[in-house]
């Protein structure tokens, strides 16, 4: 398995050191826009706008590029995964449609922005196929006719996928999709980003925002930056109460040597639920077949070699040439109640603050779409998307899948009554951790590696759920609503603002 030192997993695209660090903002600062989170909904936005000669300036708490968007799969598709007849079901034929095209223009815009800044990253269009899983549930001549009704009029079924060892059966294909590394992309946007007058600051946490006619956010330095609009581009919107509608799922993925052009370049996606994912990437002397699945909430799962281990059993069963695994990493996503991201202003009482969430397992085309319309938003043109991502749009969905989700999210408090992992902090083994109950409090003690013992408030503190280890990423997830915390309490996923709590006499040694 790929890792870093920290003991995280690495994934494909991090491991070829794309990623990039630019100077924390040292200075506060006025702009026409104020973007937070610099992955590809953050950069593309930034990119459309100093285009258009807005000033921008863009923060992340990480590095840029990094985050969520270091963590796909790059698919690039407009064959939803939500399928387009429950988008039809749950929004009406011509926003479907709509939902369509606009994950169509998005891959367009991409392959258009690499064309115009001659950004190498290995784009290419392939087609999609569609195969039935033996315990899916979707129905692909339902899905056929509703394409067709979409305005996707190429799709069609083929005998089988092209795939020499995979006997695939009767699937839909889905023509003129695509895949790219991203980390190249974005660093190509981003370096045309620069050279447009829009300023990159990494490592710069953003602690708060204000929404009303200029927007301020502060940071965790200290500086304020002041704008005429802010972006809230992050995997969840900062100082949100989005959660109920915004359910955070982990995701799984390895990456396998095969021999140079063994395997037809195509994008492959299965029905089960969670679903199989599949593509390869090239390298100078072999390819990567790419496979992801086996996804649960955040936070309720323990059971990751197991998951790892069909995910290779799968591959090697259809891919024989798939022997040996390069690469092994996880990815957190966000889904919303109707299949769709939330792109758009924030609220009527706030129309300066604009939202990016809610990437639905599309997080490719939907970060793009969002760079597209709120760009447009922001500079006062017309785009006809902008209801089918309204933020602010009821509840589509069943009522039966919306209370599954809700219960999802309450069940785990009962964690509170339970006792610890272990009785004391002497049982936790280096490079691991184990919640501890003492007396009422609940303590996340994590050991590390050398032995040094860390001690935190185990109380989620975005609503008080207690926290959870991840063995596989070394981080406390919550597993009520996603927040996800590094072995020392600080936030790496929000909705959660404020690190975990101290532990008044822990030793911390």
């Amino acid at each position: 398995m790929t890792k870093s030192d920290e003991g995280k997993t690495v994934s494909y695209w991090e491991a070829s050191e794309n990623l990039i660090e630019k100077g924390a903002l040292q200075q506060s600062i006025e702009t026409d826009v104020c973007i937070i989170g610099a992955g590809i909904a953050g950069l593309t936005t930034t990119y459309l706008l100093t285009k258009a000669g807005k000033k921008v300036i863009v923060i992340d708490d990480g590095l840029i590029g990094g985050g969520e968007t270091a963590r796909t799969t790059a698919h690039l598709s407009n064959a939803i995964d939500d399928r387009i007849y429950r988008i039809e079901k749950w929004h009406g034929a011509e926003k479907a449609g709509l939902a369509v095209e606009s994950h169509a223009s998005a891959i367009g815009e991409i392959e258009r922005i690499i064309e115009v800044e001659k950004i190498d990253c290995d784009f290419l269009r392939v087609d999609g196929y569609l195969i039935e899983a033996e315990d899916g549930e979707d129905d692909l001549s339902e899905e056929l006719e509703a394409a067709h009704r979409a305005g996707f009029s190429e799709v069609e079924f083929v005998e089988r996928a092209p795939i020499e060892d995979f006997d695939s059966g009767k699937c839909l294909k889905f023509p003129r999709q695509a895949q790219f590394h991203v980390l190249k992309y974005l660093a190509g946007v981003a370096k045309a980003v620069e050279q447009n007058g829009g300023r990159l600051f990494s490592n710069t946490k953003a602690l708060e925002w204000t929404g009303e006619d200029q927007p301020e956010v502060k940071t965790a330095s200290g500086e304020t930056i002041r704008a005429k609009s802010l972006v809230l581009a992050t995997n969840y919107p900062l100082l949100s109460k989005m959660f109920v509608k915004l359910p955070a799922y982990r995701t799984y993925v390895i990456g396998a040597k095969i021999p140079k052009n063994s395997v037809e370049k195509c994008l492959i996606w299965d029905t089960a639920d969670p679903y199989i994912y599949v593509r390869t990437q090239p390298e100078t002397d072999y390819d990567v077949l790419i496979v992801g699945g086996e996804d649960h909430r955040t936070g309720q799962a323990e059971d990751f070699d197991a998951r790892f281990g069909r995910l290779v059993q799968w591959t090697q069963k259809r891919f024989p040439q798939a022997r040996e695994i390069l690469y092994k990493w996880s990815g957190q996503y966000l889904e919303t109640h109707d299949g769709l991201a939330f792109i758009g202003r924030y609220s009527s009482s706030e129309p300066n603050v604009y939202l990016i969430t809610g990437d639905s397992g599309m997080g490719m085309t939907h970060g793009t779409i969002g760079g597209m319309l709120v760009s447009d938003l922001i500079l006062e043109r017309a785009n006809r998307w902008s209801e089918v991502y309204e933020p602010t749009r009821i509840f589509t969905q069943s009522i039966t899948e919306t209370i599954s989700e809700a219960v999802s999210s309450t069940v785990p408090y009962v964690d509170w009554i339970t006792g610890g992992d272990v009785s004391s902090a002497d049982e936790i083994k280096n490079g691991t951790g184990a919640i501890i109950s003492r007396g009422t409090t609940k303590i996340a003690a994590y050991r590390d590696e050398n032995g040094k013992l860390f001690e935190r408030s185990a109380v989620c503190t975005h609503l008080g759920c207690i926290v959870r280890f991840n063995s596989l990423e070394k981080t406390w997830d919550c597993p009520c609503h996603g927040s996800r915390f590094s072995t020392d309490g600080c936030v790496i996923n929000s909705p959660a603002i404020a690190p975990l709590g101290e532990i008044e006499g822990a030793s911390n040694q």
